[in-house]
């Protein structure tokens, strides 16, 4: 699983989690091929006029977890919504103020996610999915998982930044090195 792991960034990584982010990576490409097969198949049995109904349950299901772990991947990847273009720029402390800033931003919001994302599966497992009686916690369990691990790579990401330093996060694989 170390293929999956990105080159990107390695002076912000710890190598222990590196299973991690290349479990993610298969577990959000088993979402994405669970989510498309389901839909195809949910149209082509509408359309024989023979529909599975549960299949759209397993499609909001694929769909959910697909999103949530995608969300985590691209936490540690370093690939979500980032102020690259102002940060690129910057240097020294402003730099470093930057970066933290918007990785404690992040770590509040995963806070959130695990928190009120844990009460929310709570109340989830007494509710039920028609026509299977699956409880919709099984859907939303996800978000909680997410934010834990968001949670866990934004500290991973500001304990090695403020060791190591931000700068470098920019450059390319490619890039030789100076």
């Amino acid at each position: 699983m170390s293929s999956f792991v990105s080159p990107r960034e390695r002076h912000l990584k710890w190598p222990a989690l590196d299973w991690l982010e290349g479990l993610l990576y298969v577990l959000c490409g088993a979402c994405i091929i669970g989510f498309s097969s389901s839909v195809l198949f949910d149209v082509a049995t509408r359309e024989i006029g023979r529909p599975w109904l549960w299949l759209q349950q397993v499609t909001t299901g694929f769909f959910a977890w697909g999103v949530f772990l995608g969300m985590a991947l691209a936490a540690r990847r370093n690939d979500h919504m980032y102020l690259a273009e102002v940060v690129e720029s910057l240097r020294g402390n402003s730099r470093r103020n930057i970066e933290v800033f918007s990785r404690l931003v992040v770590l509040g919001v995963a806070t959130f996610m695990l928190v009120f994302g844990y009460q929310n599966f709570l109340h989830d497992m007494g509710s039920y999915r028609m026509p299977s009686l699956i409880p919709l916690g099984y859907y939303t369990m996800v978000v909680p998982i997410a934010g834990f691990l968001i949670a866990l790579f934004q500290i991973e990401q500001l304990a090695n930044g403020l060791k190591n330093g931000f700068e470098g996060h920019t450059k390319s694989v490619t890039e030789p090195h100076p």
